[in-house]
């Protein structure tokens, strides 16, 4: 039996974990996200503004973390929004069209009784490394 080959992701671009769990993980040809929030990077501190501006840098942060694994924003397969309040779903759509503007990937969007530093959103991701990719 073999083992599968794993490599944990540290992306110097975004926040540091704030509990014991990777970033991300690359492995088979796929890069998993961990929960990323709207954390400033160099503060670890929320960003100030509401749930647009937390929706941008989550997006920003999972950015870097997916770069780092030898992926992109424009690979991602699937992505997780998790929700403090379903109520500002427009608000959060918006933003994340700005990120996801042609052939959007999967996305599951669920409302949550709290988050990590009392943020209002955070979003994961699983997205294709782009050596392996092939049209």
């Amino acid at each position: 039996m073999s083992l599968m080959r794993r490599e944990i992701l540290i992306a110097d671009k975004a926040p540091k974990a704030i509990g014991p769990y990777s970033l991300g993980v690359r492995t088979r040809g796929l890069v998993f996200t961990a929960g990323t929030l709207g954390i400033n990077p160099q503060t670890s501190d929320l960003i100030p503004g509401g749930i647009e501006a937390e929706t941008r840098q989550a997006l920003i942060n999972l950015a870097n973390v997916l770069q780092s694994g030898g992926s992109s924003l424009d690979l991602v397969v699937k992505t997780t929004v998790f929700m403090q309040d379903l109520s500002e779903f427009d608000k959060m759509n918006a933003v994340y069209g700005e990120f996801f503007k042609q052939d959007p990937p999967a996305r599951s969007t669920v409302q949550v009784v709290a988050l990590p530093k009392s943020a209002s959103i955070e979003i994961e991701a699983v997205a294709v490394v782009a050596e392996t990719y092939s049209d």
